[in-house]
């Protein structure tokens, strides 16, 4: 379980301090994967952010017992100057056992296909390379949680079934919170939703029914 109690982000901006989410309380219950459904700027990337603490709220608290991945293929995390295969092993020195960083490193090389770039510096890599790595780097670990963002948009058609099987492989022991404007994805990948909107996060045991709720009200928004 996940429980978030409280929690609030804003950021600085040019015309004022804009608020992501106020006082937002949620519980997301174990043994589920989670679809977070919004429109553009209602916080969902944010809010990956946090529970993977890669962002900080302004107040409240992420309350688990379960381990939550970093947002998968997040790309960001990369040593430039750093060739690939470097800052993948420094990432598994801290979360692996010795013994298993060959085994990792192995798996990440020919998971992310991205050949002699892999001992080339992350900075001469297009983003699409670096989020194959990003992915491969995830899902070399186990985790309770993987927090997924838009991560089936990466690659070419055959990278993406690759990724899917993998995803699936990995949902049968784990559980995803996950963002993706294809609902499709959301439907395949999720077993419950949470619509997220300026009323705060609403929570939906059927799926179906919150992306239904979602595409009314981003019917109701047009104009007429």
């Amino acid at each position: 379980m996940i429980e978030l109690h409280n929690l609030s982000k804003s950021y600085r901006t040019p015309k004022g301090r804009h608020h992501v989410f106020r006082d937002l309380n949620l519980v997301i219950p174990s043994g589920k994967s989670v679809g977070l459904i919004g429109h553009n700027g209602a916080g969902k990337s944010t809010l990956l952010r946090i529970m993977g603490g890669i962002d900080r709220p302004d107040s409240g608290r992420v309350i688990t017992d379960k381990t939550i991945s970093w947002p998968v293929a997040l790309a960001g995390g990369f040593q430039g100057s750093m060739t690939g295969r470097e800052n993948v092993k420094f990432v598994c020195r801290i979360y692996s056992r010795k013994e298993n960083i060959a085994r990792k490193l192995n798996f990440i090389e020919e998971f992310a296909e991205i050949g002699k770039y892999f001992d080339m510096p992350v900075k001469s890599y297009s983003s699409g390379m670096r989020s194959r790595l990003a992915f491969g780097l995830s899902m070399a670990f186990d985790f309770d949680y993987y927090l997924i963002d838009e991560v089936t948009a990466v690659g070419d058609a055959a990278f993406k079934a690759k990724s899917a099987a993998l995803m699936a492989q990995k949902r049968e022991q784990a559980n995803f919170i996950m963002v993706s404007h294809s609902l499709g994805s959301l439907k395949q990948f999720c077993d419950v939703a949470v619509l997220l909107d300026r009323q705060g996060a609403h929570y939906f045991e059927n799926i179906d029914e919150a992306i239904e709720t979602y595409l009314s009200h981003e019917v109701d928004k047009k104009p007429a």
